[in-house]
């Protein structure tokens, strides 16, 4: 069974300070260390970006915002695929890249949690992919919910999570999902 990595939206927008406080700081070092894993194997990696159609954007192409961050380069062989709404499954070619390579299994980080990260975890599954959704991997904002209550980023990690874990993917810690290779 052949498994990809997605990396969502690790972009140098994704740290601008309009989106407020942020839960999982180390989240970024998670996902290089996930990607040293994956190209150490050569196993297939999918960098995906935001593409936003509003000139106002942090994800506006042609500024720096819409670029992904240095260390999130993508290398020679590996995807890059643009997103234009939070799921990376609608409007371009992914679902037909995972086919073409056989990919059974996805693992997904990024962010955000609550937004993108979930969007795609659930398209996925109801594809018919096993999805993974590595926790320390991802984050998300501080949001205020329906009614109105400041939700802290964790909470909205939190939940997030829980909307998903069980029927759409499995969540796990990235530790818990390497040392299934070492």
């Amino acid at each position: 069974m052949s498994v990809a990595l997605l990396i969502i939206d690790q972009q140098q927008g994704i740290d601008h300070p309009k989106w407020g406080p942020r839960n999982n700081p180390q989240a970024g070092d998670v996902i290089l260390a996930v990607l040293a894993s994956w190209r150490e194997r050569d196993w297939p990696v999918f960098h995906i970006v935001h593409r936003s159609a509003e000139p106002d954007s942090v994800f506006w192409p042609g500024q720096a915002g819409y670029e992904l961050k240095a260390a999130f380069q993508a290398l020679k062989g590996e995807y890059l695929i643009e997103k234009s709404v939070p799921c990376a499954f609608v409007n371009n070619s992914i679902e037909q890249q995972l086919n073409d390579l056989n990919v059974e299994s996805i693992v997904i980080v990024g962010a955000a949690t609550n937004n993108s990260v979930e969007s795609t975890a659930r398209t996925a599954g109801n594809l018919g992919f096993k999805v993974t959704i590595l926790e320390d991997a991802c984050f998300c904002f501080d949001k205020a919910d329906y009614f109105g209550s400041k939700r802290s980023a964790r909470e909205v990690h939190a939940m997030s999570l829980a909307n998903l874990h069980d029927e759409y993917a499995t969540v796990m810690h990235s530790n818990t999902y390497l040392t299934k290779f070492s």
